[in-house]
């Protein structure tokens, strides 16, 4: 069968239309994204702004048209946590089902580390043993550990990198110059603080495998010199502690808008890179992890793989 899956992320609306049926590796025929920053797009009221949700309808409506035009057997359609979190989630999502004619799913912060956990299971699978999964998107932090294909523990924290260039860089629009040392500083206590009840939660789960997945992490392993994406889907890629503070250390110190010059950093997402960075290390260091393998499969996949698991075997 042929399924349509929209993401509707903090930062970009993705459509991915896979072939894909019961018990075989879902294979991409197509895909496409807009870029709306949607975490970067909440007013001082926690509401996504008009602006904002104008643009996902239109980018809604194109993408249901394109899955259609593809031949989707059926359209998968979710939101994460900047409509999740806005507080005028529902007039956006009743907007969106109106205007665009899709219903969104909004997936609870613990049900997307659920989901990409399974993804991250299926990739690896059961000779990795216990694993690690770690997932910074634009609004939030996923963090999943466990043996099985369902993890024993799942959190979502609010540390997603858009989110924290909005609401604690303070970035400046022209991007010319870095954040002062002390907003770093101070982001890096926020992270902190945060992340001490998911360690203490982590405290008694050990894993043999730490594993990461999204674009943030993605981006940083590239600075550190893995494989670039052209060396293909399969190729194995790594992220280490040591690698990351080399990469964080040169970020800092970098303008925003010149961080889309170094080599596998996209340009949608480069001034969030700092954040991320920021993120990624502070994980790292609290739950003493000196190295991740990255992997190719995320959230998108989950859901995937999660809808082919409800269908009856051919």
């Amino acid at each position: 069968m042929r399924l349509g899956v929209l993401d509707v992320g903090s930062n970009t609306v993705h459509l991915l239309v896979v072939d894909a049926h019961h018990g075989a590796h879902p294979w991409a025929a197509h895909s496409e994204k807009v870029v709306l920053r949607l975490a970067e797009q909440i007013g001082p009221d926690g509401a996504l702004t008009r602006a904002g949700a104008d643009g996902l309808v239109e980018a809604v409506g194109a993408a249901r048209a394109a899955a259609s035009g593809l031949g989707s057997d059926e359209l998968l359609a979710f939101a994460t946590s900047a409509v999740r979190d806005a507080t005028n989630a529902a007039e956006v999502l009743a907007r969106v089902r109106d205007e665009a004619g899709v219903r969104l799913e909004v997936l609870a912060g613990a049900d997307e580390a659920r989901i990409t956990f399974l993804a991250v299971r299926r990739w690896f699978g059961w000779s990795a043993g216990r694993l690690l999964a770690l997932d910074i998107g634009g609004g939030s932090l996923e963090v999943a550990a466990g043996i099985d294909e369902q993890p024993t523990v799942a959190v979502s924290l609010p540390l997603g990198a858009g989110r924290l260039t909005r609401d604690r860089l303070r970035v400046a629009p022209d991007g010319a110059a870095p954040p002062p040392a002390e907003a770093v500083e101070e982001l890096r206590e926020y992270v902190d603080g945060l992340l001490d009840p998911v360690v203490e939660q982590l405290a008694g789960t050990g894993w043999d495998r730490a594993v990461a997945s999204s674009k943030t992490f993605r981006t940083l392993a590239r600075l550190a010199g893995a494989a670039p994406s052209g060396a293909g889907l399969w190729a194995p890629r790594r992220l280490t502690r040591d690698g990351l503070r080399q990469v964080l250390a040169f970020v800092r110190h970098i303008p925003p808008r010149h961080l889309s010059q170094l080599e596998g950093v996209g340009a949608g997402r480069a001034h969030q890179l700092l954040a991320g960075a920021v993120v990624a290390e502070a994980v790292l260091r609290r739950l003493d992890v000196e190295s991740l393998d990255i992997c190719p499969w995320a959230l998108r996949e989950g859901v995937i793989l999660r809808r082919l698991d409800q269908l009856s075997p051919m």
